[in-house]
């Protein structure tokens, strides 16, 4: 029988502490689990969005909110690679479909005269008289280009196993699991998602389950893992499903899903899930036995519902993406936590791709949390499911001032683990003043000013704290703010 601690008990220098203990709960048990406290935490990491040079207040906030939320599980929620960074302009690709002279190849076929590989010569070689010959002279050719773009691609591998090395690396230190998905710009690299999954797993305390030979309605277990006594449901890298099990590791509370939300469409914008990712996320529910939460990159178009139409003049309004660029828009007060904020549209696929309606049939699902957009930090409710957007947590790329940079803190109580408290931890509260000297940043829309009563999960219980976001206070008095507003859709 596994022994159980309490989350407090856990050093805050995990593995490098005393008894050179996991900081997290569920990695000394075993298995993703509530701790006898009643409690389970989870950190989400969104846009992380770094090259091979990852800034080191990346790192510093990273390490500072493991410390401070003591988290069993870590979900990189996509984007951890900037696969546009000039690192990788050998292997590059800008959308999925690129073509073989595009892309991965383009390398190879720079080289041109020196390996005889143009497009021209390649049509007039197709025209000789003697094309046996002219095939048998290419053959080199072919060889010494497939060898080159072998070369790149070791190259790229080696650079994004350094960012993945770098951005992990504070939970290696501590003994703290995690799980990735993958956004629009991780393949830019030129990898596939199948081998930057092999790459994560690599990492002592990766949790994403091997997909090559997946059985999605095959229970898998992660013996191998940092999480021995784990188990899950695969689909494809990026897409799966973990069970958290009850205190006594029996029962199945909740789970969590992951999911590959896609990244471009052939039409122009953000694509969608798969077909296979969609049907996955239908059948989790009877999979798990238990309702879940979803972690994805890119927001859906019902993110929408939390924010109110407002006329272009209106204080702190922002225009909308693409499908909604007619409009402007506030966040909807009646409908979102205080301390949420809004600082640019939400940029969300053009096509409604079912996903919400599966996530809200039979009340299969209880939150969708996504990244993406860097500078928005908001939680509400459409329907029954509850909506979250994630600011970025790096600083390589845009994003909100350093000092709102974050990540976000779930606190799950097994009391109502469909309810859970979640709030931001950000850089300026935890880190201070940045060290980097240049940050891509925008000025922030809108700060509130008012957040009214606010739990601070970083507090012992009875504290209060304003500034933070807390769904808790929301959820209790949801049904006057219904009432009010009535249903979106």
């Amino acid at each position: 029988m596994s022994q159980h601690y309490h989350a407090d008990q856990v050093s805050p220098q995990g593995g490098g502490g005393e008894h050179d203990r996991p900081l997290s709960v569920s990695a000394r048990l075993g298995r993703l689990q509530f701790h006898y406290s009643g409690k389970f935490r989870l950190l989400q990491l969104a846009d992380v969005q770094e090259g091979p040079k990852v800034s080191p207040d990346t790192i510093r906030l990273i390490g500072a909110a493991c410390d401070a939320a003591k988290p069993d599980l870590v979900v990189f929620s996509g984007n951890q690679v900037a696969g546009y960074d000039t690192a990788y302009e050998r292997t590059f690709r800008k959308r999925r479909w690129s073509t073989p002279l595009d892309g991965i190849y383009s390398a190879g076929l720079s080289m041109g005269g020196a390996l005889g590989l143009g497009g021209a010569s390649l049509k007039r070689s197709a025209k000789s008289q003697d094309g046996q010959a002219a095939a048998d002279r290419r053959e080199p050719d072919r060889r010494d280009a497939e060898r080159v773009r072998q070369q790149n691609i070791k190259h790229t591998e080696d650079l994004v196993r350094r960012t993945v090395g770098l951005i992990t690396g504070p939970l290696v230190e501590r003994g703290i699991p995690f799980v990735v998905t993958y956004g629009n710009h991780d393949f830019q690299c030129g990898l596939d998602t199948d081998q930057m999954d092999a790459i994560y797993r690599e990492v002592p305390g990766c949790l994403n389950p091997e997909a090559t030979v997946a059985h999605p309605d095959r229970v898998h277990a992660l013996i191998g893992s940092a999480l021995p006594s784990q188990t899950a449901f695969v689909c494809a890298p990026g897409t799966f499903a973990l069970p958290v099990a009850d205190c006594d590791g029996h029962g199945v509370v909740m789970g969590l899903v992951l999911l590959d939300s896609g990244d471009y469409a052939r039409a122009g914008g953000y694509g969608s899930p798969s077909a296979q990712a969609l049907d996955f996320l239908a059948a989790a529910p009877d999979l798990l036995g238990n309702r879940s939460i979803v972690f994805q990159h890119m927001p859906i178009p019902q993110f929408y519902d939390l924010l109110k139409p407002v006329p272009a003049t209106t204080a702190y309004a922002v225009q909308g993406y693409r499908s909604f660029d007619s409009r402007c828009y506030i966040l909807d007060e009646s409908r979102t936590c205080p301390g949420s904020y809004l600082g640019e549209g939400v940029s969300c696929p053009d096509e409604d791709s079912g996903e919400y309606d599966l996530l809200t049939r039979n009340r299969g699902y209880f939150a969708l949390f996504a990244g993406h957009d860097h500078r928005n930090g908001f939680v509400g409710r459409s329907g029954d499911l509850t909506l979250g957007a994630t600011p970025t947590c790096g600083f390589g790329s845009y994003g909100p001032v350093p000092s709102k940079r974050a990540a976000r803190l779930f606190e799950f109580d097994i009391r109502h683990p469909h309810h859970p408290r979640t709030q931001l931890l950000e850089f300026g509260q935890l880190v201070g003043r940045p060290g980097s000297h240049k940050v891509y940043t925008f000025a922030m829309s809108h700060v509130p000013t008012s957040t009214g009563d606010a739990v601070n999960l970083l507090r012992r219980p009875g504290f209060l704290a304003g500034g933070l976001t807390a769904l808790a206070g929301l959820i209790a008095s949801w049904g006057s703010s219904r009432r009010r507003s009535g249903p979106r859709r």
